[in-house]
C-alpha cells in the first residue's frame, strides 16, 4: 500500500474529546483494512503506561494503540509531563524521566526546539512501521501566546505534512463562536491545514443542527463533516484529570462502598476502573474523611508526590480515618505510591519529590521506602497470594521499598513483592484490580454473588461502538479521501 497522508485531530480547548474521537478513528481504520497507528508529540497526564520494553508513556496513547490492535511504542508519544508539585512536572523523554521543569521553564525554555526535533524523529519512526498514523492535538490550537513555542498542535501537522479537522464540544455551549474564534485567529498558512469541522457531544436531534452545518460553512469555508452524538453508553478510558470530576463522589446504599481516596497529586486512577464496572460496588472518590469513614474498603491510589499527599492524608484527618478503619479490621488496600504511604517511612534524600527528608508513614506494614532518582517502569507477571495464576501488570516508581517480616502479596519469577497484613495489602504492581481473581477475593468478605468480568473483552466491545458510532455520524469517506492525496 502506497504511503498514506497522516490526519490529525485538535480541538477548540481541552476536553472536547479529541483522545476517544482518535481511538475511534483508530479502530474504525483497522476494521477497514488499514495499519493505523497513534501519535501525540506532547502529553500531560498522570495517568500512564508501561510497554513492554519497559518505558511510560501517556495512557491515552496506550488506549489508542489498543484500538489498533497493536503494541505501544513511546514514538507514539515522545513527550509526557507528569505533573509533580505547584507548576511543576517531570519530563519524560522517550519513556525516560530527564528531569523535573517549573510550567514556565518548560513551556518558555530554549528546550522545546530540541524536543521538537525528537519528536518529529519519533513520528519518522513510527511512519515507517504503520499506515497512515492519526495524530492527536492538545488543548487548542489558538493559544497566542505559546503558538510559536507549540509542538503538538499545527507546527507538528505541518511537519507531519497532516490533514487537520477540527474538534469542538457542542455541550459547552458557545460552539459557533469557539469554531470560528478557533480559525480566525490562525495563520493562513495553519487554516490551509485544516480540512473539516467535527461538532461533539451533541445531545438531542441531530437534523436539527443543519442549517447550523450551512452557516458554520458559510462563515469558515471549512465543511461539517461530522456531527457525534453524545453517548454515555460508551466506555473509553479517559487519562484527563478533568474525567475525576465526572466520577461518583459519595457513598450509596444497598452496594459495597468502596473509597478512592482523592489525592492531589493523584495518579494512574484507571487502576480502579474494573470496580466502577462491578455491579456489587459502588467506588467512589473523595478526601472528606467523614464519607471514607463509611465506606466499607479504602483504597489509597498511586501519587506523583508521595510526601505532600501523605502530608495531606494527615492535614484532612483522613490517616486518622485509616488508621480507625486498621483497628476495625476493614480492607485496607494501598497501589504505588499509595503502598509507600502505609509503611513505616518514607525517605527523600535526594530530594527527588520534596524538600522533606524524611517522614513517618501510616505504619500499617513493617516496611521502608527510599525515593530513588531511578525509575522503575516495567510490565510483570506475577501470581497473587496462593494462587499459581500468571497475571499481568505494570511498575512505575521512583522508590525502592525494603521489608521488615512482611508476608508478601505477589510473587514475580519467584521474587516477593508487596505485603499482605490482616486486612491490608499493598503492592507497587498497576492493572492488579484488572483481574478477576484480585476482585473475588477482595470481596468475598461482603458478598455471595459471584461475577465474572472480562475486561479486555468489554473494552474491545466498546472499541467497536464507538467505531460504529463515528461511522454512522461522521464523512468517513471524505476523511479517508483526505488520506489518499499525494504526500
Amino acid at each position: 500500500m502506497k504511503k498514506l497522508r497522516p490526519i490529525m485531530f485538535v480541538g477548540t480547548g481541552s476536553d472536547v474529546g479529541k483522545s476517544i474521537i482518535v481511538t475511534g478513528i483508530c479502530r474504525l481504520l483497522k476494521q477497514k483494512g488499514y495499519s493505523p497507528a497513534p501519535f501525540k508529540a506532547q502529553n500531560m497526564s498522570l495517568n500512564s503506561f508501561v510497554t513492554t520494553d519497559g518505558l511510560e508513556i501517556g495512557r491515552a496513547q496506550a488506549v489508542q494503540a489498543e484500538a489498533c490492535k497493536i503494541e505501544s511504542s513511546t514514538d507514539m508519544n515522545p513527550i509526557l509531563l507528569k505533573p509533580s508539585g505547584a507548576n511543576k512536572s517531570q519530563v519524560v523523554l522517550h519513556g525516560k524521566p530527564i528531569g523535573d521543569q517549573t510550567i514556565k521553564e518548560y513551556f518558555l525554555g530554549n528546550n522545546k526546539m530540541h524536543l521538537f526535533e525528537e519528536a518529529k524523529a519519533a513520528f519518522t519512526r513510527l511512519q515507517q512501521s504503520y499506515n497512515p498514523i492519526v495524530l492527536e492535538g492538545a488543548g487548542s490550537i489558538s493559544e497566542l501566546n505559546l503558538k510559536h513555542r507549540d509542538i503538538v498542535n499545527m507546527r507538528m501537522a505541518k511537519a507531519a505534512e497532516a490533514n487537520v479537522f477540527l474538534i469542538a464540544d457542542i455541550d459547552k455551549g458557545g460552539v459557533f463562536a469557539s469554531i470560528y474564534g478557533s480559525i480566525a485567529l490562525l495563520e493562513p498558512w495553519e487554516k490551509e491545514l485544516i480540512k473539516g469541522i467535527i461538532i461533539n457531544k451533541f445531545r438531542g436531534d441531530i437534523s436539527l443542527f443543519e442549517e447550523g452545518k450551512s452557516m458554520l460553512k458559510k462563515l469558515t469555508g471549512i465543511p461539517v463533516l461530522g456531527i457525534i452524538p453524545y453517548a454515555k453508553d460508551i466506555y473509553i478510558e479517559e487519562e484527563d484529570s478533568v474525567a475525576l470530576q465526572k466520577k461518583q463522589q459519595t457513598i450509596a446504599i444497598g452496594q459495597i462502598n468502596i473509597a478512592v481516596v482523592l489525592l492531589p497529586y493523584i495518579s494512574n486512577y484507571t487502576d480502579f476502573n474494573v470496580l466502577e464496572k462491578d455491579p456489587r460496588t459502588h467506588l467512589f472518590y473523595s478526601n472528606d474523611p467523614k464519607d471514607i469513614a463509611k465506606a466499607d474498603i479504602i483504597i489509597l491510589p498511586g501519587s506523583k508526590n508521595t510526601i505532600q499527599d501523605l502530608i495531606f492524608l494527615r492535614e484532612k484527618g483522613i490517616a486518622k480515618v485509616i488508621l480507625e478503619a486498621n483497628e476495625l479490621q476493614k480492607p485496607i488496600i494501598g497501589i504505588c505510591g499509595g503502598y509507600q504511604m502505609l509503611g513505616k517511612t518514607i525517605k527523600d534524600p535526594l530530594g527527588v519529590e520534596s524538600d522533606i527528608k524524611a517522614i513517618p508513614g501510616l505504619g500499617i506494614f513493617s516496611i521502608h521506602t527510599i525515593l530513588t532518582s531511578e525509575k522503575t517502569t516495567t510490565q510483570c507477571s506475577f501470581t497473587y497470594k496462593n494462587s499459581p495464576k500468571k497475571l499481568m501488570g505494570y511498575e512505575i516508581h521512583m522508590g525502592q521499598t525494603i521489608g521488615q517480616d512482611c508476608k508478601p502479596l505477589n510473587y514475580i519469577s519467584n521474587n516477593p513483592e508487596g505485603s499482605i497484613q490482616g486486612n491490608c495489602w499493598g503492592t507497587y504492581i498497576h492493572g492488579i484490580l484488572d483481574h478477576n481473581e484480585v476482585i473475588e477475593d477482595l470481596l468475598h468478605d461482603f458478598t455471595n454473588k459471584k461475577t465474572f468480568f472480562n475486561y479486555k473483552a468489554y473494552k474491545e466491545e466498546n472499541y467497536d461502538k464507538l467505531a460504529n458510532l463515528l461511522e454512522e455520524n461522521m464523512d468517513i469517506d471524505s476523511i479517508i479521501a483526505e488520506m489518499h492525496t499525494i504526500l
